[in-house]
């Protein structure tokens, strides 16, 4: 089976729900783990990188929670085939450069994901939709404690998990959501919002993580301390700051309508128009707008029209994804003419936005 037999399309996985997805498009709770007696995968020699996989593989496919999943070696996917797992948010982009040595195991339902030899031997996830770290958190934890019982993992009374980073050292956690925060980027409020969030310990990073643009107003925000704290408690620490943004995002977006409605409605009214109608258009141009689209969406400027169309050409107007559509080999001023075809047939059935009265 290869990878595109076992995921769900873009549409199905639009369609997942949870709390406050109007705000937080998903939860992630993330742990590194390693295993004792063996080199970190950035030190280790490709034969025993090979070895380590093959032991975690085993160990993490005999889980019950990964019934009738996915696994593989990174060595057997193209470079287009990582690249829509890096835009569908199931591995990173430094997993995408790892070849032989290196694995992914991924569950049925796609909420529990292992990277084998990334920068740790295990950086085990789970993704839910929503304000739901909580819940992606017991999930991961269950695996973290049946694993444990499988593997030896490198652990230091004193200093708790050993990781090949230091700022992952201790419980090896990262607990992560990602947010569409269009109302804080346009009434100007965001970098007050990333100032104060990262004097909490608190990381702000970009669409794919550390490094990288907030496209589509989209903002991830995760823990930066992993050591001397439990892992409740980091989880309900983040849980908190993230019920704050949510309420900040809200209200900014209440307080345009009602100090500049106008303007509100020039930003939801161009995007849909440039949308509907281009015929060359960018990924990052693409990504902006729909952005707005989906902002209009929920404040009902767009009757009949749901999130997960929004959601769904957020992801398949991506690069990767619209390469993957074609046999030939794209060239970049190629995939805007064809982004720009496909924009058009899915919104011609879409009207033009009302103003709420």
């Amino acid at each position: 089976m290869n990878i595109y037999e076992f995921l769900s399309t873009p549409l199905e996985s639009c369609q997942r729900t949870g709390p406050h997805d109007g705000v937080v498009l998903s939860s992630r709770v993330r742990l590194a783990r390693n295993l004792r007696a063996v080199p970190f995968p950035g030190r280790a020699k490709k034969s025993e990188r090979v070895k380590a996989c093959e032991i975690i593989r085993k160990g993490v496919e005999e889980l019950p929670e990964m019934i009738g999943a996915f696994a593989d070696s990174m060595e057997h996917f193209d470079v287009t085939d990582k690249q829509v797992l890096v835009e569908r948010h199931l591995i990173s982009r430094e997993h995408a450069a790892k070849s032989a040595g290196s694995g992914l195991v991924l569950s049925r339902d796609e909420t529990l994901c292992v990277m084998i030899n990334e920068e740790d031997h295990l950086r085990m996830q789970s993704l839910q939709p929503g304000l739901q770290l909580k819940k992606a958190w017991q999930a991961i934890d269950e695996v973290d404690s049946r694993l444990e019982t499988k593997l030896d993992f490198a652990f230091s009374s004193d200093l708790g998990y050993l990781t090949a980073c230091p700022t992952n050292l201790g419980t090896g956690i990262r607990v992560s959501a990602m947010l569409h925060l269009p109302g804080l980027v346009l009434s100007e409020h965001i970098n007050q919002i990333i100032q104060s969030v990262t004097k909490l310990n608190h990381a702000v990073r970009g669409l794919y993580g550390e490094g990288t643009e907030a496209l589509g107003h989209v903002f991830q925000v995760s823990n930066q301390m992993t050591l001397g704290e439990s892992e409740p408690d980091i989880v309900e620490r983040i849980h908190k700051v993230l019920l704050q943004i949510i309420e900040l995002e809200m209200n900014a977006r209440t307080k345009m309508l009602q100090t500049k409605p106008k303007v509100f409605f020039n930003h939801i009214g161009r995007a849909y128009g440039i949308l509907a109608h281009s015929h060359s258009i960018s990924s990052k141009e693409t990504m902006n707008l729909l952005s707005l689209m989906r902002l209009g969406v929920g404040e009902r400027m767009f009757p009949g029209v749901e999130k997960a169309l929004l959601d769904e050409l957020f992801i398949v107007t991506q690069p990767a994804h619209l390469q993957k559509q074609f046999t030939d080999k794209l060239e970049a001023e190629e995939r805007d003419i064809l982004r720009a075809d496909m924009l058009r047939d899915r919104l011609k059935k879409v009207a033009g936005p009302v103003i709420p009265a």
